[in-house]
Formats: C-alpha cells, structure tokens, sequence
C-alpha cells in the first residue's frame, strides 16, 4: 500500500511565507506580500511570467485594482519541505464571477522562490 505523498493540512501550518503572502494579498499590503518572496522570485499568473520583486510588487499592485473581488482558502496542500499549494475561491465582479485558484509555491531560504497560479 501506498500513501499519497501529498496531504491535506491545514492553513496554520502553511510555511509562514506562504501566510504571510495569502494575508497580505487578501489586504491588498503589496509591501507585506513582496516581502514573502526571494528577490529573483518569479510568479506565472495567467499566462504572465513576472521575474524580480519590482515586476511582482507591479503585478500584485495591477491585480489588486484590475478587480473587486473577496477570497477564501479552500484547500491547503504540502507535497514536502519545499512545495506546497493553497486552493483559494475568489468572487467577485470578474468574468464567470466565481473562480477556484490553485497557488503552487516553491520555497527556497524559507521564502517563495516561484509562484504558479492557475485554475
């Protein structure tokens, strides 16, 4: 028999990173959010490929404003040290109004070294 090497967890125990980001992203605190992040961090979200900070903190100001939208954590998953993902339900005035996001984070040095958001 074998286990899933994925599991469940619960939001709590999410690398502090992953929190710090989730929260402030939810605030809409780009400073807080960045501050997750290693310095050559990269996130790919729709389509998009962002490199460094100051191209993530650019993103993270444009999507905060792009739309009005509220988010809740559904899900929150660890494959192991480095890798987990964190199911977020976002609603809002966006098109379809209701969206499943899977935040696939990489950690390096305890911080987000590589975000992939995707539905």
């Amino acid at each position: 028999m074998h286990d899933d090497p994925s599991r469940t967890i619960t939001p709590d125990i999410l690398p502090e990173a992953v929190i710090r980001y989730l929260e402030a992203h939810g605030a809409r605190d780009t400073a807080t959010a960045v501050s997750a992040f290693t310095g050559d961090a990269t996130v790919i979200d729709d389509g998009n490929t962002y490199e460094g900070t100051a191209a993530i903190a650019d993103w993270l100001d444009r999507s905060a404003t792009e739309f009005t939208y509220t988010t809740r954590l559904t899900d929150a998953r660890r494959a192991d040290a480095t890798h987990c993902v964190a199911t977020q339900r976002l609603e809002g005035d966006f098109p379809g109004g209701v969206v499943d996001l899977h935040y696939r984070f990489t950690l390096r040095d305890d911080l987000v070294e590589r975000l992939l958001i995707e539905a």
